[in-house]
């Protein structure tokens, strides 16, 4: 099975190309999207065929994962406000 690069692949491996200094905040921001995917199926049990679902309507219609979530019933509000809370904790 061949492995397709993602967009965040491709804009990560440009943003390398084009300036250092930006690695770092990819990275950074990778590394918080992959803590924030880690907290939804630890801590609220969110499938991960509800994650993808979301990652792949945010590459269409781009907003933050959380309001995603939301918006195609995949977290209660309840569990959109934990979402927030833990974004603003972290």
């Amino acid at each position: 099975m061949a492995v397709q690069p993602s967009e965040s692949c491709i804009y990560f491996a440009t943003q390398c190309l084009t300036s250092g200094s930006s690695i770092v905040r990819v990275v950074e921001s990778d590394r918080k999207d992959n803590q924030l995917i880690h907290f939804l199926q630890e801590e609220l049990a969110l499938s991960p065929t509800s994650i993808a679902i979301a990652l792949r309507h945010s590459q269409q219609d781009p907003g933050p994962l959380p309001m995603i979530l939301w918006q195609y019933g995949l977290v209660s509000i309840e569990q959109l406000e934990q979402i927030f809370d833990w974004l603003e904790a972290a």
